[in-house]
């Protein structure tokens, strides 16, 4: 049997689902590169690891509880 591979946001959204806590760009960078990701620059990390945290919030899963401030933690 074939395992299928968790996308880069089904990784991110399982390690903040395991850590609970407060999830800002740096931390979710952090995951990503723990769950295989390997960015070309510290940029593209860091633009990939907003992307997936808005998707994750627009999911329902995280919020951001002060919208002046880009930190997210479980829904």
């Amino acid at each position: 049997m074939t395992e299928k591979l968790l996308t880069h946001k089904q990784a991110l959204a399982a390690v903040i689902q395991a850590l609970g806590g407060v999830w800002d760009t740096q931390r979710a960078v952090l995951a990503l590169r723990v769950a295989g990701y390997e960015p070309p620059s510290d940029e593209a990390a860091g633009k990939e690891a907003r992307r997936h945290l808005r998707d994750l919030a627009d999911d329902g899963e995280i919020v951001r509880p002060d919208p002046n401030q880009a930190v997210y933690r479980l829904a």
